[in-house]
């Protein structure tokens, strides 16, 4: 059994360590296993606690067990299959627990979410923003909760229209909730996934979907609000992805319906950007249709020659998703004087955009 993955797991079981702490201890080892490793050496209060980890490290062997009996890939703080854009949220998972086909560190992700009291009005939306979505944009990756009402709308919008749809769970991989949505669970699992940070046996209590929202605003670089009351899920999910510096979307509704009081409000008081359609969101977000020509190829042609540090700059973005200033100069050792002349240099030329939340796309 991999060693690295079994602490990982037993990190999460440590009886009076918290999620965040253990996340703090996480950034200061880099990974489990390095932790692990030190744990004899850590400040008394924490080496208190890991004193005793047979216990921990046991119910971590039998979720691993399952895992493996069963296709669900562990993916552990500080890993490179960890989606980049959730480890860089503070209040991370140390793990996740992940059965599916899709990238989660894909190029382009939204996560979608609102009401599960889904007027006719929202299920049109829905339809209709994934048909728009799958023909603008096809390799883009929906994220949502697997709920009544927007949840499960758009996760067979995108299902319907060939995109690759993920749903946060707030339980483990052992049960679906509800139950009435087994059936898009399962479709999903061949044309996007199914993801949590619950173990096998957590039921689907109240608080856990409370906290999944952190994950579906996360993982994505935007959230789009389709329906939501004044208050709700849908907008603790949209002022977690503002805190996250997350652009956040909402679809205006009309002013006496109960039910788009939370995306009017949203929008009144300029915490989200108005979208009708797709179109909208992939024009304020500044993503770009997929191309058969090769990245590196359009950056030649079209873009001014590059120097040898621009192109390495160019290169982290042409394949993944958009970095801050602060992973770039992490990802290229590169001073962060010199990095940012970069790219204010490549910014002039066109070849980069600066978008809100101080991510950088490559243009093209």
């Amino acid at each position: 059994m991999d060693s690295s993955l079994l602490h990982a797991v037993a990190l999460t079981r440590i009886k009076g360590l918290t999620q965040a702490a253990a996340m703090q201890l996480l950034r200061r080892y880099g990974t489990a296993e390095e932790l692990w490793l030190a744990r004899h050496d850590l400040p008394e209060k924490w080496a208190r606690l890991m004193a005793n980890t047979a216990e921990a490290e046991d119910r971590a062997g039998a979720e691993l067990a399952f895992c493996e009996k069963h296709g669900i890939q562990v993916l552990p703080y500080g890993t490179p299959a960890y989606p980049t854009l959730l480890a860089d949220c503070p209040d991370a998972p140390a793990v996740l627990f992940y059965q599916g086909t899709a990238n989660l560190n894909a190029r382009h992700v939204i996560s979608v979410v609102g009401t599960r009291h889904i007027s006719s009005y929202g299920q049109d939306f829905c339809q209709e923003f994934c048909a728009q979505l799958a023909s603008l944009l096809p390799d883009c990756l929906i994220v949502s909760g697997l709920a009544y009402g927007v949840d499960i709308a758009v996760h067979r919008g995108a299902l319907r229209n060939g995109l690759s749809t993920v749903a946060v769970l707030a339980h483990g991989l052992d049960r679906i909730y509800p139950a009435l949505h087994r059936q898009t669970a399962i479709e999903m699992l061949q044309h996007g996934g199914l993801l949590t940070e619950y173990l096998t046996g957590t039921a689907p209590d109240k608080g856990n979907f409370v906290r999944r929202n952190r994950i579906v605003a996360g993982i994505a670089s935007a959230t789009l609000v389709v329906e939501s009351a004044d208050h709700g899920g849908a907008l603790i999910t949209a002022n977690l992805a503002c805190g996250y510096n997350r652009e956040v979307f909402a679809v205006p509704g009309r002013i006496n319906d109960p039910y788009s009081a939370g995306c009017n409000r949203l929008i009144r008081t300029t915490r989200a950007g108005l979208v009708t359609s797709a179109a909208d969101v992939v024009e304020m977000l500044g993503w770009s249709q997929p191309s058969t020509v090769r990245p590196a190829a359009i950056q030649r042609e079209l873009f001014p020659e590059l120097d040898e540090d621009q192109q390495r700059i160019a290169d982290l973005l042409k394949d993944s998703d958009d970095y801050t200033a602060d992973r770039l100069a992490i990802a290229t050792n590169m001073p962060s004087q010199r990095l940012a002349e970069k790219l204010f240099d490549m910014e002039m030329q066109g070849v980069v955009r600066l978008l809100p939340g101080g991510r950088y796309h490559l243009i093209g």
